[in-house]
């Protein structure tokens, strides 16, 4: 992505330890299986908690990920993040990131899930254990999308009609561009809502 108007200085890879050393806000961007952190809608999530003062951590999947579907999914994405966060940070995920929402749980962290895998039951079971508030965001034209499902896990749902799993829309390319605004623009809300960073 291009990094014009970018946080530079608060922006890291996050194979390593999710630490800082001035005590600032800390934000985890986790992938998707085919979606990388520097990519579109994961790359402005993470520049809006950098926009924030966050130091924002890009995570990358260290060897090739299992499929979402399989039960051991949520065991890997644990073991590949668990020992990379330490404090309490902010996840943002996307698709298969959203497995890390047991992590969460786990440990009382705020998170913003996009496309979260509302069809596999152990995220939705994960997901009802949160402690701190999540966003969820997804199109009712993903078929691993449950609207009902995330409205009742949390009041904040962001769901765009059409769009599919990437959150891309049908018609002239506008319209995907549009949905990311809209996305960021929630997400933002949201962070508002829940007063991050405290």
């Amino acid at each position: 992505m291009p990094t014009a108007g970018a946080s530079p200085n608060r922006t890291t890879d996050a194979t390593h330890a999710a630490t800082t050393l001035d005590g600032m806000a800390e934000a985890v961007v986790i992938p998707g299986g085919g979606y990388g952190v520097t990519t579109g809608m994961l790359w402005y999530a993470g520049e809006v908690a950098a926009r924030r003062g966050a130091t924002v951590h890009r995570h990358s999947w260290t060897e090739p990920a299992p499929d979402a579907f399989d039960a051991t999914v949520e065991t890997w994405v644990t073991a590949q993040l668990a020992p990379t966060l330490t404090g309490r940070p902010l996840l943002i995920g996307k698709s298969l990131g959203s497995a890390a929402a047991a992590l969460a749980a786990d440990r009382g962290l705020p998170a913003v899930w996009l496309t979260p895998l509302l069809t596999a039951p152990w995220v939705v079971a994960a997901l009802g254990r949160a402690t701190r508030p999540v966003l969820l965001v997804g199109g009712t034209a993903d078929r691993l999308w449950d609207g009902a499902t995330a409205r009742r896990l949390t009041p904040h749902v962001v769901e765009v009609a059409d769009a599919d799993h990437g959150l891309c829309v049908p018609g002239p390319m506008v319209g995907s561009v549009n949905v990311l605004a809209r996305v960021i623009a929630a997400m933002d809300e949201f962070l508002d809502a829940i007063s991050w960073p405290g």
